[in-house]
């Protein structure tokens, strides 16, 4: 199965002096060649900071394009890893190793593969 591995960060917290950022930069990236020596990795992303984001909205016929986040939080999605775990449990160790490489909260998500629709 497939899953999501996203990262979580606090956007209203301080800068990261830029030494650190490629501190984690390197190993987040050690964390991904890890991955694909394994044979799990899929692909791997980072977003822009939240307010390069547009949201799109449709209702009633109508459209509205509106310039930033859709939730209101501190956290945002920063980036991602998507990977082919066994089960749960794997993606957890792959999530664990990814926590500790770039120093934030990773959500675990699995893909829908449209089993469980009605």
């Amino acid at each position: 199965m497939q899953y999501l591995l996203a990262v979580q960060f606090d956007e209203s917290a301080p800068p990261e002096p830029e030494e650190d950022v490629r501190a984690m930069m390197a190993r987040t990236g050690e964390v991904t060649d890890e991955m694909k020596d394994a044979g799990v990795w899929v692909f791997v992303g980072g977003l822009q900071h939240s307010d390069a984001t547009t949201v799109v909205r449709t209702a009633g016929g109508t459209t509205a394009f509106t310039d930033g986040p859709f939730a209101e939080t501190k956290e945002q999605l920063g980036g991602f890893w998507v990977i082919q775990a066994e089960d749960l449990d794997q993606a957890l160790v792959w999530a664990e190793k990814c926590s500790v490489a770039c120093g934030q909260p990773i959500e675990v998500r699995p893909f829908d593969d449209g089993s469980r629709r009605r």
